[in-house]
């Protein structure tokens, strides 16, 4: 797909966590007349809908294949245990995954975190999803690991939550199609990037100012110059005429 064979709008899929309200709003003001088109959709199927040509772009969690699709780190999350108010990690200020170790750390299936051995004891299933393993941590059957952000998305006044050192974290970058980079893909890449809209690297930008014409240089008065209108010299020494004895 080349810049000029563009939709009529701009398809742009997140994942949960992710709050691309103030890109979205930016887009509005400076693109009115190309709708955005957002869509909330699961972490894991984010890059398929993107591949599939299902969305233009989309802001997902790293990694990603990038072989096949094009990816621009946004920012690095900080990773939070999530447990019920009374447990006995919410006396200290930070978790370390030795603190873990006597519970059970529910890994559900959506899991957006890469784990190399993950911290505690496991469960004898894996919740479906992240919002179910919510619900077995409010019911007191273990505790979850996630990003901050999930954290907050899935928030219960029964619950809170620590940060937890030494555990993976998840990065949320802008992704679109490798060799798919259209103009409005160009537009969004420059306000997430924080672009003004007169940007060098912007494709909206207001026409230019014509250049004003410059001053006519004036040759000076005298011979072969410009003189008056009927083209004799002007004397500048200009007073009363000498009155006669």
């Amino acid at each position: 797909m080349t810049g000029s064979e563009v939709s009529p709008s701009f398809r742009l899929v997140y994942v949960p966590g992710v709050m691309p309200g103030k890109w979205v709003r930016i887009w509005n003001e400076r693109l009115p007349d190309v709708p955005l088109t957002l869509t909330q959709v699961p972490a894991g199927t984010a890059q398929g809908l993107l591949l599939d040509g299902d969305a233009d772009a989309g802001l997902v969690r790293l990694p990603v294949d990038r072989t096949v699709l094009s990816a621009i780190p946004l920012y690095t999350e900080q990773t939070v245990v999530v447990v019920p108010k009374d447990h006995l990690v919410t006396a200290a200020e930070t978790v370390t995954p030795e603190d873990l170790a006597d519970d059970i750390v529910l890994h559900p299936l959506d899991d957006v975190l890469v784990w190399e051995s993950l911290p505690g004891r496991p469960a004898l299933e894996r919740p479906a999803t992240t919002a179910d393993a919510i619900e077995l941590v409010a019911a007191g059957i273990g505790v979850l690991v996630v990003p901050l952000s999930l954290a907050r998305l899935h928030h219960r006044k029964d619950l809170t939550h620590r940060p937890l050192d030494g555990a993976p974290e998840s990065a949320v970058a802008l992704s679109w199609p490798e060799g798919a980079t259209t103009d409005r893909v160009e537009d969004f890449i420059g306000i997430v990037r924080g672009r003004t809209v007169n940007s060098t690297r912007g494709r909206r930008q207001e026409p230019e100012k014509k250049a004003e014409r410059a001053p006519r240089r004036q040759q000076p008065a005298g011979r072969g110059g410009r003189g008056a209108a009927d083209g004799k010299t002007k004397n500048p020494r200009r007073g009363r005429p000498r009155r006669g004895s």
